[in-house]
């Protein structure tokens, strides 16, 4: 017990410093953000926006997909510009073709080097002086600029608007002819992306970076990495090896081998309970996770092939149905919900076996009432995103019923409202599983720590609800990745690693001790890299030096106990040899395997390949960010919750036996096809745009010019092999599922 009080007290220290840390610097967040000024004005007086257009150009963009077309300040889609980069670079050309003319009566680029250079001195002055007055909260501009900024804005209402010269633009972008009807609404949105600009080429009043640490890369106005982003990139390199010899070092040497294997049991321990009502009902949860995971694929396929064909599918023009930034929000929101559904079922599979193989009252009724509010939000939110980038719904009703515009939380609040609903409603639904066993005999301590995760779901979800639809961009991302960081690779890893210690613990095949002493320290890892390692994400969205110190030295700590998630693959493989009966749970092992491979090398070797703030500082809203994001995301979260998903199959259905060829076929055709995904397309196209980004600029690196050269499009056509080879095998297991959840539960699925 005195191990379980240190490492109980390491890990309530883990979290009550690194809590601090995100608060304190987050404080710094609302105080350091990008000013909004009341007014950008001309040096004669002359308004060129003010913070309420701005704000409504924010509205604007949102509504048509957001960061689903496109980024700003590098988040968001990867097909279309980086509308901050594109907006400032396509800004500073017109201003120097304007200078150019008024001095020397031709182009810019017909001027020789000594006079480019003293225009591109002229260029840089005015375009990285801060003329913000704090006393006016304006921003002067000089007449050039003006103009630069006119004629950029024309270029982006036409492109929007559905000009016809730039048709075939558009398809490059994969955007749709019209994209924002409202030519009210377009000049908003360019008043929108200019600001975010401005704040990505000018510097701080107290500093010599720019609002956005010097992002994106620009020659012609000197944007480059920082001092402090270079220090603070060694420092996390340094902690990394650092880190990872101090866990070698503690595996070797610090733990305690004086655990016996437990005996295990003859039979599998978990067919000793009786099938609760509850646990029973869990099978159209199965359904609809593997139709969530088969609508996902497919829709993923779609929206790769635009990245190809911008407007259309093998010559059917589909975008003005379903455009590249619909597809994509469907592909990653249905991701996020069948994923979170398995770990949902997962623990409402787990809840009656804590309380001893029975269920409380009306326990069934509320998951069943939990599984319609969970289809009502899917449908909901589809609808409201189909109708909102389609421009049918009207703009007031868009945050609420239609798109957010952020990534990962694109689903309108009120959707996101009634998910959160549905994740409390889940968490009583546990709690009254869990409490009246913390009364009983015995070690509670593993218990306690799955509760606290089960808290977490629940609670830390609310994290959305800190920021509406007109709230500063660097606000909202803050608590953007709070879900998306936070919530999914903090709580829900602790979750699942405590699930696991859990399911395995119940089956016999580990010692309750080890379950715990695993669960506790691998919670203190996750939290102590995780909680501050949000900042990783905020480098460059209007945040300050202390951030990025603080992201870059605790998210190296992150990759750290992923480097032994090799060994713990093969303790995982060797469970399924440990009984006869094993053998029915070989496949959800295996799954679980795959995740602690993908573990490894998704987030760890390729989530640090994009973490140091000098690495990110060139290839943010690149494909390599892409490489991390699909083998992170469906390497790990999809595995898992695929795993649990054959696993309460296998315990509902107590007579099923797996069918072998489905399952070897849904295996190694899903992890080969996201390898071949990965490695022969995603991250050679990665490379190639970060070449390009640290010679030309971002610009550059998601141009047309780069984007549709040959090389580039040939690379996305070859995805289409391990497009396909995955594809096959995320069929098999969904087939498996489905014949598993719609067999009779007391016949047996006999093996061809």
């Amino acid at each position: 017990m005195r191990e379980y009080k240190r490492l109980w007290w390491a890990l309530l220290g883990v979290v009550a410093v690194t809590f601090s840390l995100l608060g304190y610097y987050g404080t710094e967040i609302y105080r350091e953000a990008p000013p909004i000024p009341a007014a950008f004005v001309s040096e004669s007086g002359k308004v060129l926006t003010t913070e309420e257009q701005i704000l409504d150009g924010q509205t604007a963009w949102q509504s048509v997909g957001g960061m689903q077309l496109g980024s700003v300040w590098g988040h968001g889609a990867y097909q279309a510009p980086d509308w901050t980069a594109d907006w400032l670079h396509r800004e500073l050309v017109s201003w120097l073709n304007l200078a150019a003319e008024d001095q020397f009566g031709t182009a810019y680029d017909e001027l020789n080097e000594q006079q480019q250079h003293m225009l591109r001195y002229d260029l840089k002055k005015d375009y990285r002086t801060n003329t913000y007055i704090t006393k006016t909260n304006t921003v002067s501009l000089s007449p050039r600029r003006m103009q630069a900024i006119a004629q950029t804005s024309d270029y982006y209402n036409a492109l929007f608007g559905g000009a016809a010269e730039l048709q075939q633009t558009r398809a490059n972008y994969a955007m749709k002819e019209v994209t924002l009807p409202s030519a009210e609404r377009r000049a908003r949105l360019n008043e929108f992306f200019f600001w975010t600009a401005w704040a990505a080429s000018t510097e701080r009043l107290d500093g010599n970076a720019t609002y956005t640490n010097n992002w994106p890369h620009e020659p012609l106005i000197d944007n480059k990495p920082t001092t402090e982003n270079i220090v603070w990139s060694l420092v996390s390199i340094v902690l990394l090896v650092a880190g990872i010899g101090a866990l070698v070092w503690a595996w070797a040497f610090l733990r305690r081998q004086d655990d016996e294997e437990p005996i295990v049991p003859k039979t599998d321990p978990i067919l000793s309970f009786n099938l609760t009502p509850s646990q029973k009902s869990l099978g159209k949860y199965l359904f609809l996770i593997v139709a969530l995971f088969t609508f996902q694929i497919f829709v993923g396929a779609f929206t790769a092939h635009y990245t190809v064909e911008g407007q259309g599918f093998y010559g059917v023009q589909t975008s003005e149905w379903f455009p590249y930034s619909l597809v994509r929000t469907w592909h990653i929101q249905s991701a996020l919900f069948w994923i979170a559904t398995g770990f949902l079922a997962a623990g409402l599979f787990l809840a009656p076996i804590i309380n001893g193989g029975e269920d409380p009252k009306f326990q069934k009724l509320g998951v069943d009432v939990l599984f319609w509010a969970l289809v009502l939000v899917v449908v909901g939110s589809f609808i409201g995103q189909y109708l909102a980038i389609a421009q049918i719904m009207p703009p007031e009703l868009n945050f609420w019923l239609g798109h957010q515009g952020y990534e990962y939380i694109d689903l309108g609040r009120l959707w996101q409202i009634g998910k959160f609903v549905g994740i409390l409603l889940w968490l009583v639904l546990m709690m009254r599983c869990i409490t009246p066993t913390l009364n009983k005999e015995g070690d509670k301590n593993l218990l306690v720590l799955f509760m606290l995760s089960v808290i977490a779901i629940g609670l830390f979800y609310g994290a959305g609800f800190f920021y509406g639809e007109r709230t500063h961009i660097s606000v909202m991302e803050y608590w953007r990745w709070w879900i998306v960081h936070l919530w999914v690779e903090g709580f829900f890893e602790v979750f699942a690693t405590t699930a696991l210690a859990f399911i395995f613990f119940n089956m016999g095949l580990v010692s309750k001790r080890m379950a715990t002493v695993a669960s506790l320290a691998s919670a203190s890892l996750f939290m102590l890299g995780g909680v501050p390692g949000t900042f990783h994400h905020l480098y460059f969205s209007g945040t300050t030096t202390p951030v990025m110190a603080v992201g870059a030295t605790f998210s190296a700590l992150e990759v750290v106990p992923l480097i032994v998630l090799g060994h713990e693959a093969w303790e995982h493989y060797k469970l399924k040899t440990r009984a006869p009966w094993m053998e029915n749970v070989k496949w959800p092992i295996m799954y679980f395997v795959a995740v602690a491979f993908w573990n490894m090398l998704g987030a760890g070797v390729l989530g640090f390949m994009i973490n140091p703030p000098i690495a990110l500082y060139y290839i943010q809203g690149l494909n390599t960010t892409a490489t991390h994001a699909h083998a992170a995301l469906f390497g790990v979260y999809g595995f898992l919750a695929l795993g649990f998903t054959l696993l309460i199959l296998r315990y509902i259905r107590p007579h099923l036996k797996f069918d072998e060829g489905l399952m070897k076929t849904s295996f190694w055709w899903m992890n080969i096809g996201l390898a071949l995904m990965l490695f022969t397309s995603l991250l050679p196209v990665g490379i190639i745009q970060f070449i390009a980004s640290a010679s030309e600029g971002l610009w550059y690196a998601r141009s047309e010019a780069l984007m549709q050269s040959d090389t580039l499009v040939t690379l996305r056509w070859v995805r289409t092999i391990g497009d396909v080879v995955f594809m096959v095998g995320a069929l098999a297991v969904t087939w498996q599922v489905v014949k598993g959840v719609f067999s009779s539960p007391e016949k047996a699925v006999k093996t061809p």
